[in-house]
């Protein structure tokens, strides 16, 4: 039998809501255990080197967006190390390349006169079209219009959650486009003439995953046990309080867990099992996997952008990023560069399989069909996750209630996070669930679930910044 430890809260996955809960509850005086099954912190948000480069899970950044609390956390973790920077991306749509974000006279300059003749159409056609909200593809169509929706959301859709725009469910269109209108459209496209909010970020100089590594810092120093590589093999709530058992045979009892785990496998690791209607729920719903492959390039930056969107259908590729062009360091080097693609994929499937020489070619494809420089490739390293996106296919969300239930009415148990809840979120968002999670805890792990329904209420708003 193992070695049992007691605290007032174990706290499973060190992303940064997990992170952000252990450190406050340690700060407010609780006792404190993370467990992370990786064997660094940060989850998706993590930084690791490629080519002697600093280099995260994809693009990342730091919206402007950020609640003011959090973002003073962060700057008081980085002080001078997180800095403020420009956004300098491009798009590709109608075989054109704007700058993205998009500029009024440039995104003029690139649409075709037959494309902008259609979307003049659709504007004006605006208050005639139905208003169905029963899928993604009616309700961007509805509102964008059809020239529009075809020609950005609808292949981007398809790739990201690998369903047709019709089969997702409208709540998708909700927290991924923020603007809904052609008019919206336009006005954000003229405000971003200016320097804004959507036309900056901010980015730590060590790459993104340094605020979750300034964050286990300051979780380990308010006396918390922090645990890498320590996989929980499963979660019992059968008595007083909560058990968890980690890989090593490790009981840690607790007066609450607090989960980001992915909802599907908090159902497989607990004990009772959930009743049969929360396991199908639990097994109908489905995370989209992510390939990131990172592509070394000779001769230094290869472009002076940090990211370029894909949202065609020519590609399986999204997006490609440039991690170095994201922030200003002298450590990173000059003679040579690191790309990373993004390949959303389903674990299992072709690309899923495929081999790094096979992706990489993949990505030099997609290059030469966009007009982008030719890539020097001088190495390749490529990362498979398996729970990226959450997929909300049409009927979502009546098998998340069923499951979020069950969930609710666990005993000493709280699901937090963007897996947690089956959300799609930014970091700060993950932040922000882990400092109403800490303020929830009451002494010797009770929970105030008066105050919890009211977060939780709050973060059924989010929505996702780009």
């Amino acid at each position: 039998m193992g070695v049992e430890q007691a605290r007032d809260v174990v706290v499973l996955g060190a992303g940064p809501a997990g992170l952000t809960a252990a450190w406050q509850a340690a700060t407010n005086g609780h006792s404190v255990a993370l467990l992370e099954q990786g064997d660094c912190v940060g989850g998706m948000a993590a930084s690791f080197v490629v080519d002697g480069i600093n280099v995260d899970h994809g693009s990342h950044r730091l919206h402007p967006a950020t609640p003011p609390p959090v973002l003073a956390m962060v700057r008081e973790l980085l002080g001078d190390d997180l800095q403020l920077r420009s956004r300098n991306g491009r798009l590709r749509i109608y075989d054109r390349w704007v700058g993205f974000p998009l500029r009024a006279g440039e995104l003029v300059r690139a649409v075709p006169l037959a494309a902008a003749a259609r979307i003049g159409r659709d504007t004006v056609g605006a208050p005639l079209r139905p208003r169905d909200t029963d899928s993604y593809a009616s309700v961007l169509t509805a509102s964008l219009g059809p020239e529009l929706y075809q020609a950005m959301y609808a292949p981007y859709a398809e790739k990201l959650w690998g369903l047709p725009g019709d089969e997702i469910d409208a709540e998708q269109a909700r927290v991924r486009v923020a603007a809904d209108t052609p008019l919206k459209v336009a006005s954000r496209i003229v405000r971003g003439q200016r320097r804004g909010p959507g036309r900056a970020f901010y980015y730590p100089r060590l790459g993104f995953g340094q605020i979750s590594t300034a964050l286990a810092e300051v979780v380990k120093a308010a006396g918390a046990d922090l645990r890498l590589g320590s996989r929980v093999s499963g979660i019992s709530t059968t008595g007083a309080s909560a058990v968890v058992t980690s890989g090593d045979g490790t009981r840690w009892r607790a007066g609450r867990v607090l989960s980001t785990l992915p909802l599907p496998v908090l159902a497989r690791l607990a004990d009772p099992a959930p009743p049969p209607a929360a396991i199908a729920d639990a097994q109908a719903l489905r995370f989209r996997a992510m390939l990131l492959v990172y592509v070394g390039h000779r001769g230094g930056r290869w472009t002076p952008y940090d990211a370029h969107y894909l949202p065609g259908s020519q590609t399986p590729v999204t997006r490609i990023s440039e991690p170095a062009n994201y922030r200003d360091s002298p450590g990173d080097p000059t003679g040579h560069s690191v790309l990373c693609a993004e390949i959303p994929c389903t674990v299992g499937d072709r690309l899923w399989s495929a081999g790094d020489g096979a992706l990489a070619d993949l990505v030099s494809e997609a290059i030469a069909r966009t007009s982008l420089p030719s890539l020097a490739r001088s190495s390749v390293q490529v990362r498979r996750l398996p729970h990226v996106y959450p997929v909300y296919a049409r009927g979502f969300a009546d098998r998340l209630v069923g499951l979020e239930s069950w969930a609710e009415h666990l005993p000493h148990v709280t699901t937090l996070g963007r897996s947690g809840l089956f959300a799609h979120d930014n970091s700060h968002h993950a932040m922000v669930m882990g400092l109403a999670a800490a303020d929830c805890l009451q002494a010797g792990g009770g929970w105030d679930e008066v105050r919890w329904t009211a977060a939780r209420a709050g973060f059924r708003g989010h929505v996702v910044e780009d």
